[in-house]
């Protein structure tokens, strides 16, 4: 797949658009928690990452993509996207699933998604992050998308990877699939290295099996089984 399939030469805007937030972030973080940083950049800027935007194409053919790599023939019960941001992959999921969970740590985020995807009844909503998602979860899905979001969480040592991939099996059915997503410029980065380092972290936890990893423009993605 091209390039000039995923962006036009204006999305290069939403590139520096996408520094400009992740170095909002990283000020925000000399005085506060993870969670208040995001919360305080979606309170700011409204749609941090210009995820929505209609003047660029690539964050909206990214989700298409990643919707695209989920089994052609399966239909989901209940699916959860973990760091929703501003609902576009919800969007994606929703003909894909009965119900889908949008989960992120911003209230401002969720609201912005609310709004968005007001036509589309079989979304819900909750304000949590990854590390405090209830047990009552558990089990409850056969489709969990985490797009980045992983590589903004610290510390991302090899024992808290761990505890993060098995909270994430935790919530799957047996059967049901993981779709991993993170930024990739092809290892020429700091990020992308870290990205490298989460998904082979993935592929070798207990109970989840890699069904195939794509790597696109600029990101990689692994979709991983959860063992019956």
């Amino acid at each position: 797949m091209s390039l000039f399939s995923f962006m036009r030469l204006r999305d290069i805007g939403l590139f520096l658009t996408s520094a400009r937030t992740d170095a909002a972030i990283a000020r925000h973080r000399q005085t506060m928690s993870q969670g208040e940083a995001m919360e305080a950049v979606y309170a700011e800027r409204g749609d941090p990452w210009a995820s929505a935007s209609p003047s660029y194409l690539y964050q909206r053919r990214k989700y298409e993509v990643m919707a695209s790599l989920l089994p052609k023939d399966r239909h989901f019960t209940a699916a959860l996207d973990i760091g929703c941001g501003v609902g576009g992959m919800l969007r994606e999921l929703s003909p894909r699933a009965d119900q889908v969970l949008g989960v992120d740590v911003a209230p401002s985020a969720i609201a912005f998604a609310q709004r968005a995807n007001a036509d589309l009844p079989n979304l819900s909503y909750q304000v949590s992050d990854i590390h405090s998602l209830p047990e009552s979860l558990d089990g409850r899905f056969d489709l969990v998308v985490v797009s980045d979001v992983i590589y903004y969480l610290s510390p991302l040592e090899d024992e808290a990877l761990k505890q993060i991939g098995a909270r994430l099996v935790r919530l799957l059915a047996p059967g049901g699939l993981l779709l991993l997503a993170n930024h990739y410029f092809f290892q020429l980065d700091p990020d992308s290295r870290v990205t490298r380092r989460i998904h082979d972290a993935f592929r070798w936890l207990p109970g989840l099996q890699l069904q195939s990893e794509h790597c696109k423009p600029f990101f990689l993605a692994s979709l991983l089984r959860r063992s019956v």
